[in-house]
């Protein structure tokens, strides 16, 4: 039997032509594009800042009471952001505008304060919601016959704010406070006694941030 090779033979030549071919599709490899997990954007709070404040502060939160005072203060801070929120540290000088804190026998008044407190709260968009906890030092004064102590007085303070960009650089907040005195002495009628004074102030202020 005889073969006819003139077919094999093409056939053959065709295998060997798409060899290379092959070899190409096997051995090409790219690497897939590598996936960067998304940063998580700053709330934008970040930062040093200074502002100012008014407000009043009285005993109670009546706005009725009698025994209330004008509020003028100035401050200073730094925040930091975190994924969670945002966080930072405040001092604060103030005014008290001579509120009356009722003790045995009368009243004495509370004439200024310095506060050092921290903050943590959570910035929405251009919101800031925190609260705020510290250490306070009160300054007390003579009212009418009772004797207030001598020098400036220790304790604590708490409270909560808001605040609101303005701009870039600057905010506006509005932040209340309590504030607790432990055994303020006081004199009247030549009978000494020591008094917890509490007082509670609501102020406004502006911001600016560097």
């Amino acid at each position: 039997m005889t073969m006819n090779v003139k077919p094999f033979a093409l056939a053959v030549i065709a295998a060997f032509s798409t060899t290379p071919v092959w070899a190409a599709d096997l051995t090409s490899y790219s690497e897939p594009p590598s996936y960067n997990e998304p940063s998580t954007p700053s709330s934008g709070w970040g930062g040093a800042y200074v502002g100012g404040d008014l407000g009043m502060s009285s005993r109670k939160l009546n706005p009725f009471d009698g025994d209330k005072g004008l509020v003028l203060g100035v401050h200073g801070g730094y925040n930091m952001d975190l994924d969670s929120g945002v966080i930072g540290a405040e001092i604060e000088a103030s005014h008290l505008g001579n509120v009356k804190s009722r003790v045995p026998g009368g009243n004495i008044r509370e004439q200024g304060r310095v506060a050092a407190k921290a903050k943590a709260g959570v910035g929405i968009n251009d919101t800031l919601v925190y609260g705020t906890a510290g250490v306070a030092l009160t300054d007390f004064g003579d009212h009418r016959g009772t004797n207030g102590p001598d020098g400036w007085k220790p304790g604590w303070v708490v409270g909560a704010g808001v605040e609101q960009k303005l701009s870039d650089n600057l905010s506006a907040r509005f932040e209340y406070n309590y504030t607790m005195t432990n055994n303020v002495r006081s004199t009247s009628g030549g009978v000494s006694s020591r008094t917890d004074v509490r007082d509670q102030t609501l102020k406004a202020g502006v911001n600016y941030r560097f």
